[in-house]
This record gives C-alpha cells, structure tokens and sequence, in this order.
C-alpha cells in the first residue's frame, strides 16, 4: 500500500493510513469474464451469479477490507488506551493521474473481540460505499461515468468484505454462468451502468434463453453466507467514537508519478 505522501491532495485530511479500492469508474461489456478467470489475484472484471447478480471483481477483492482488519489488529497489539482507523473508497482515471474519493475514520476504544472489530469494520464499509457511490453521482462525475450506485457494485462491496474476514470458496455458492451467457444477459437488458441500486441487495436478471421467466430485473434478498456479521451500532457508548464519517480526497498525479 502506497503511502501517497507524493500526491498534492486536497480536503486530504492527513488520511496516510486510508485503504483503497483502486476502483475504476465504470464497467462495460469488454469486462465480463469467464468465471475460471476469478483468481484471488483477479482485480478487475465482470461476472454473472444467479444467486447475486452482476459482480465487479475490483469491488468484490477484499483487499481493502483486509488492510482495514489489519489497522485493528495493529491497533489491539498496541499499548494504546484507544486507536484511529481510517477506511477510504477511491476511483481513479486518465491513466491513475485524477483520483478522488470518501473515507472515514473512527477512535476505537481497545479491547475488541475479533467479532466486534468485524461488526465495526462492516459499519464503516457501509457507510462509506454508500457515501462513494453517491460521491461518484455528483454533477462532478456524472458528465463521464454512469458508474455511481452502479446496480452490481454495493453487493460487490459486501461479497468483498465477507471474502475477507471468512474466505471461502465463494464462486461455488454464487452459481456463476459462463461468459457466453453473462454476454447473453448483457445484450439483452443493457449495461449494468444504468440500473441504478442503493441498497446491498442483489439485482437478478432472468436467463433471456427461458421462456417461463418474466424478462424484468428484481432485487431479491441476501444468501445466508452474506448475513453473519450484523453492523456495529452501539454509538452511544464509548467503543467507537466518530472523527470524520463524510471525508473527501481529491488527488491530482504528475504524469511519472502515474505510471508507478
């Protein structure tokens, strides 16, 4: 993880320990790939589940959510009273050279149980990916992507954040079809980009070849194995104490510094 103190940030509020997505801003039909093609070092893509929809590989990593896991764990291990952790989503374009994105970050009273600092760190992706996406919807954005609340990407979002805390074999749950037919679905109903969801429930769109379905996309509900961890919501205590939940970056990159 770059520590980015090269960047010339703006509204940057000293947030050397965020943790990044890498996220770009929009998906296409060139992205889908064929479900082999998921790897653990996979960063980029698409895939089909009939159990969740459309899944950006970038968004469902868990990358981020494990660098945030560790933060906590650095943070027990010390002899600290209380600890700060930070959680960023970012995106980035023009060859990495414009980036922007949200973060927050929380005082945490130490003494937490690896559940709590799980119901923790879920509470701040929440709130965060929701604030991106949003951020990503602004009249800043919207003249060069659709990807704001872009229909597969909270859900995206969650399956990372479980692919983190409880790895798993997850693509044998999820019901993946082959790229010919993510291809298929694609054409029929039209890019992901505009169907608009702001929740973390799935966006299923029913198999074009069957003709006993009604061809219309519906949310439908989460799988068991993305409902272990509940969000952390005792604020009224003095476990987590908010600093910044609403921070925003913009960072601007000379041309040699993008290519790093």
């Amino acid at each position: 993880m770059s520590n980015n103190r090269s960047y010339p940030y703006i509204r940057y509020d000293n947030i050397r320990k965020s943790y990044k997505t890498g996220m770009s801003f929009m998906s296409s039909k060139n992205d889908i790939r064929e479900p082999y093609e998921w790897t653990k070092k996979t960063r980029t893509g698409l895939v089909y589940s009939k159990v969740l929809g459309w899944i950006d590989l970038g968004h469902a990593g868990g990358r981020d959510i494990e660098e945030l896991i560790l933060s906590f764990r650095m943070g027990e291990a010390s002899r600290k009273e209380r600890y700060i952790v930070t959680y960023t989503q970012s995106m980035y374009a023009f060859g990495k050279r414009v980036g922007a994105g949200k973060f927050a970050r929380w005082d945490i009273k130490r003494g937490r149980t690896p559940q709590e600092i799980q119901s923790i760190a879920l509470s701040m992706m929440l709130s965060v990916a929701s604030r991106f996406e949003r951020y990503q919807s602004s009249a800043m954005f919207a003249w060069y992507t659709d990807s704001g609340f872009s229909g597969e990407d909270l859900v995206s979002d969650l399956l990372g954040f479980y692919r983190a805390i409880l790895p798993a074999n997850y693509q044998n749950q999820l019901q993946l079809v082959s790229k010919e037919k993510a291809i298929k679905i694609w054409d029929y109903y039209g890019g992901i980009g505009k169907y608009k969801n702001t929740s973390f429930l799935p966006i299923i769109f029913p198999d074009p070849d069957d003709p006993c379905v009604i061809k219309r996309p519906y949310k439908t509900q989460l799988p068991h194995f993305l409902k272990w961890v509940q969000p952390f919501a005792r604020f009224n205590t003095d476990i987590v104490k908010v600093g910044t939940n609403n921070g925003t970056f913009l960072s601007l990159l000379a041309p040699n510094e993008a290519k790093k």
